[in-house]
């Protein structure tokens, strides 16, 4: 069954969900305005440099992930989430 959320429901669940386990989303990409599907994690500092970012990622409504299929760092917007699936159950952005 596919619960049906709110888009401050789904940024807040994205935010809050806690570090090594892997979730789906899927999100507008801000670029291309494509929908891309990820399967990511959060908390992952494999391959970064320790370095300070060049921009607030909060500030613009991002939020960073590990891709788990590209192998790579990647942001996802906040605000064009479209679907999360998480701990067994999926929400639909509505």
């Amino acid at each position: 069954m596919i619960a049906k959320i709110s888009q401050d429901e789904a940024r807040q669940m994205v935010k809050d969900y806690s570090g090594s386990q892997i979730f789906t989303v899927t999100f507008v990409k801000r670029t291309t305005g494509e929908i891309r599907q990820m399967n990511c994690r959060k908390g992952v500092y494999k391959g970064t440099k320790g370095g300070e970012l060049k921009f607030n990622p909060v500030s613009k409504g991002l939020v960073g992930v590990y891709d788990m299929k590209k192998g790579k760092h990647r942001f996802i917007s906040l605000d064009e989430i479209k679907k999360i699936s998480l701990k067994s159950e999926v929400y639909e952005v509505v």
